[in-house]
């Protein structure tokens, strides 16, 4: 069989480092190369593997056999480097969230589309086992018809270009809204049509971005939906963050504690509690679905479009603080 070869465009976001982490292990993959502007943040991972290293992402596109590449660069880059990966005939991963407006998601799509590549929105969280289950459970009917869903990605303060606007295009509302926004989505089958959004900067002084967020929704089929995406978790808190799901129906609910699979660790050495998690990994999956998908041919199991409805609410609540208003999102 040939391998599909993949190239790596920034390792920005730190999710690029587990994405290469699973292209090694994956026996239908062949890794050409990675491409960062600053070298120093990838010659570990590069030299450690062998890989060939490009100062400029052209240079890595220019290679007629390389067939994909995974995009993990600062949000704001995400339209241009898919665009150009795109009219260079490669299929794309790219991170969330897929853009910052409205327009340049569309373009990247229309892109994509007009050059016959796949684009793939990178969310994770729909490969985690609690999450499948549920989806399941809904589809069975278990619990009747949806009528609401709240949802949590409370986490730490990220740091970095993801507190510069100018990079990030947004603070802890743009962040952490698309990932819950995405299985809320695939939950109801269903599009946000208004968004009613809260934002603001609590917990951390003299950020340029907020760091407090709480956004509203209505879908199209009457299910209210509500996300807590705030950066709430202190330094001392044991993990990262967390993707939680209370999900009502008309015979019964479902909770959802999608990093529940851990053990807890308290050492001097650390100075603080520690979940060390276990289980499968959810970087794995998405990463193998969007090959195998590939290599047979069929249509990104978690699309452009499905990037963009999630982004666009998020970019919808950021218009709802604005105007202290309900925004409606065109269908």
């Amino acid at each position: 069989m040939n391998k599909l070869k993949v190239g790596m465009i920034s390792f920005a976001h730190g999710h690029a480092f587990s994405y290469l982490d699973v292209l090694l292990k994956l026996p239908q993959v062949e890794v050409v190369g990675i491409a960062d502007e600053i070298k120093s943040r990838v010659d570990e991972v590069a030299t450690a593997n062998g890989l060939r290293y490009y100062e400029d992402y052209k240079d890595l596109l220019a290679d007629g056999e390389m067939d994909a590449v995974i995009i993990c660069s600062e949000n704001i880059h995400h339209a241009k480097l898919t665009i150009d990966a795109a009219q260079a005939g490669k299929h794309v991963i790219c991170e969330k969230p897929l853009g910052i407006s409205i327009d340049e998601m569309e373009r990247m799509i229309s892109v994509c589309n007009d050059n016959n590549v796949t684009l793939f929105t990178a969310f994770p969280c729909r490969y985690i086992a609690p999450v499948i289950d549920a989806k399941a459970a809904i589809d069975r009917g278990d619990i009747g018809e949806i009528l609401s869903i709240k949802g949590t990605n409370r986490g730490s303060m990220p740091g970095g270009w993801f507190i510069r606007p100018e990079l990030s295009g947004g603070g802890a509302l743009l962040d952490h809204t698309v990932h819950v926004m995405d299985l809320m989505n695939w939950f109801t089958g269903a599009q946000v049509n208004e968004v009613y959004a809260y934002a603001a900067t609590l917990f951390h002084e003299d950020l340029e971005v907020d760091d407090t967020g709480m956004i509203h929704v209505k879908f199209d089929n009457g299910v209210f939906g509500v996300i807590d995406t705030s950066w709430s978790r202190p330094k001392a808190f044991p993990a990262w963050g967390d993707v939680t799901l209370e999900i009502i129906g008309t015979k019964g609910s479902i909770s959802v504690d999608s990093f529940n699979s851990k053990n807890d660790l308290y050492s001097e050495q650390s100075g603080k509690g520690l979940y060390l998690s276990w289980g499968d990994s959810m970087d794995f999956y998405m990463i193998q679905a969007f090959v195998d998908a590939l290599i047979a041919g069929r249509p990104a199991p978690i699309s452009g479009v499905d990037g963009m409805r999630s982004a666009e609410v998020a970019l919808a609540g950021y218009e709802s603080v604005k105007t202290g208003q309900p925004v409606k999102i065109r269908g």
